[in-house]
């Protein structure tokens, strides 16, 4: 059931934390090139004189090895900490890309080389942040509402993120587009490991072990949901392309997309603004749920301003289920491998997405536009099927008590109990048992 927040637990009693927004706005910044990646890796191939199959082949190769570089590079940050890891990551991410739109597309294995390079070193400063919030908030009913903050401020990235791409391309160039976007990345990667609680945060002692976060059977079965939550999402981007063709009007795909967004950025901030009793496993499965019933209404197609309604409500709950996968991720993952365990969220969704994408135009060529957008449900309805099978390995949490130690953990704060239990200490991210694990065995 829930309850409504009280006045002095709302967003802005978070962004009032010492360096809470500092955190939250270099991480936006920082996420800048990747969030924009897609968009301008397009503009600028076009600009160039190249055509749309290697747009999209540079476009698959920088996905790609993002989704191999997170949950390394997340793993990186666990052993070595945020600014070893972060900064010069961020750098050499940012030259791959510096060096493509230096060197242009006229040498075909530069301009790959240089896309696999910023792909694979984007730093993952989504997992980064996630393990900062309780060492900066304290208490778990806050950060859960901070997870909520952060599912909403991706949509305002994703939103505004492409709008300042284009500004800069009207300015200047695609060329310098992509050169200042990527220097604002280093510049949002750089305030966030200078900053106070990104320099002192230390994972939990962990197990060495190679599978690391892929040790948690419940962090495998919300894993596996949420690669058909990506492939639904990546789904209605093509379908909504394909329905703007329908309509031909190209502008209404970005007016689609934005009510998509409109919707997870409404749903998002009224999820956070309130307190929610009961296991967030619990939780998650009617939040996929919804989220699935949502996407259905899209295969009716009707004219552009119903369905931009549509897609408004379609989007309603994919920030809370975001937030809350958030939450069953930190109660899962390992001692440890809390950026990891958020680094592989991060390409789990990714590779969906991708996959989506590619599943949805084949759909859409045979079948029509409504079956583009059917895919967007399927996908929905299996994320929710995954879960409810899996809610053996996924059940209830049972957090643990650690006494404050030399530095691996710290005690939970006075009056917390059950899902409200929180670590005062960045040093011991969340307050799960680890399911399957004895407690002994930490990864």
């Amino acid at each position: 059931m829930p309850t409504e927040a009280p006045a002095s637990g709302g967003y802005l009693e978070i962004l009032r934390a010492p360096h809470a927004t500092r955190l939250l706005t270099g991480t936006l910044v920082g996420r800048l090139p990747s969030g924009t990646g897609p968009v301008a890796l397009t503009v600028f191939t076009r600009a160039e004189g190249g055509s749309y199959t290697l747009a999209g082949g540079l476009i698959a190769v920088y996905g790609l090895a993002m989704a191999v570089g997170q949950p390394l590079l997340g793993r990186a940050v666990d052993l070595k900490g945020q600014p070893r890891v972060q900064l010069p990551a961020a750098l050499l991410s940012a030259l791959g890309m510096s060096v493509l739109a230096v060197g242009g597309i006229g040498n075909l294995f530069l301009a790959y080389a240089a896309v696999l390079v910023a792909g694979l070193f984007t730093p993952p400063l989504e997992g980064g942040l996630r393990a900062l919030w309780p060492s900066v908030l304290g208490r778990a009913d806050q950060v859960h509402r901070a997870y909520a903050l952060d599912a909403v401020a991706q949509e305002v990235m994703f939103t505004a993120g492409p709008l300042l791409l284009t500004l800069l391309v009207a300015l200047w160039s695609p060329a310098a587009a992509l050169l200042v976007i990527n220097v604002l990345g280093v510049l949002g990667a750089l305030s966030v490991v200078l900053s106070p609680p990104s320099r002192a945060w230390r994972s939990a002692p962990r197990e060495a072990h190679w599978l690391g976060a892929l040790r948690s059977p419940g962090l495998l079965a919300l894993l596996g949901s949420f690669f058909f939550v990506g492939l639904a999402l990546g789904s209605i981007t093509v379908a909504a392309v394909a329905y703007a063709d329908d309509l031909g009007d190209d502008a209404v795909y970005g007016w689609l997309m934005a009510a998509l967004g409109l919707g997870a950025l409404i749903g998002g901030v009224v999820y956070g603004a309130r307190q929610w009793a009961g296991a967030p496993e619990r939780r998650l499965r009617v939040l996929v749920l919804l989220l699935a019933v949502g996407y259905l209404p899209l295969v009716l197609v009707p004219g552009a301003v119903p369905m931009a309604f549509l897609a408004a409500l379609a989007g309603v709950f994919l920030a809370p289920s975001i937030a809350c996968a958030f939450i069953v991720v930190d109660r899962h993952a390992p001692a440890g491998t809390v950026t990891e365990a958020f680094s592989w969220l991060v390409t789990t969704f990714g590779v969906g997405s991708a996959l989506g994408s590619a599943v949805s135009g084949p759909v859409v060529e045979v079948a029509g536009t409504p079956a583009g957008f059917a895919v967007a449900g399927v996908g929905g309805f299996v994320a929710f099927l995954v879960l409810l099978a899996t809610g053996r390995v996924l059940g209830d949490v049972i957090p643990v008590r650690h006494a404050v130690g030399g530095g691996g953990g710290s005690a939970p704060l006075p009056g917390a109990r059950g899902e409200n239990d929180a670590r005062s200490s960045g040093n011991e991210r969340n307050g799960a048992a680890e399911p399957g694990f004895s407690t002994g065995r930490q990864a």
